[in-house]
């Protein structure tokens, strides 16, 4: 597989896991809590460099920081959706605080304390809304955010072994 494809890939499968997001907000009615709103904006992320890295078609180099880039902004993604999954895991009298709406956090408090809500949680992030095959929906971005960082390491990986095979006249 081209670097390129791989980089399209990895942009689709963005695509699909946000598109499953806007359903289950939109035709489903399920509420995005702040730390769902933050793994959107990393998968979004992710998606973003796939996107670019697909369209630059960069040569090995660049494709090796894309890569390493995907990698770093998934696992970032990762701890946030393993965080969510931990605080919906807590007894009920362990849960924190809910907090006022989205909006209403942006407009009264200052940036550091709405950003501090959006990666951390509240109560309202302990409640479960949804669940398929026994994962929440921040089990299923945990196990997609992880997907999309093997993928971002298969990438980098493929990069250094396609240079070895031109390199040794097997291509």
């Amino acid at each position: 597989m081209s670097p390129r494809l791989g980089f399209l890939v990895g942009f689709s499968l963005c695509v699909a896991a946000m598109a499953t997001a806007y359903y289950l907000e939109f035709a489903m009615g399920l509420e995005p809590c702040p730390l769902c709103i933050t793994q959107r904006l990393l998968m979004i992320g992710v998606g973003g460099i796939f996107l670019i890295a697909f369209l630059h078609d960069p040569g090995p180099l660049g494709q090796r920081l894309y890569a390493l880039l995907v990698v770093l902004v998934a696992l970032g993604g990762a701890a946030v959706a393993a965080r969510h999954v931990w605080l919906q895991s807590l007894p009920p009298e362990k849960v924190p605080d809910c907090a006022p709406p989205l909006d209403y956090l942006w407009e009264q408090f200052p940036l550091k304390e709405t950003l501090k809500l959006l990666l951390t949680g509240t109560g309202d992030c302990a409640e479960v809304k949804w669940t398929f095959l026994g994962l929440t929906i921040p089990g299923w971005s945990l196990v997609v955010f992880l997907l999309l960082a093997l993928w971002g390491l298969f990438l980098f990986a493929s990069v250094h072994a396609r240079r070895e095979e031109t390199s040794s006249g097997w291509l």
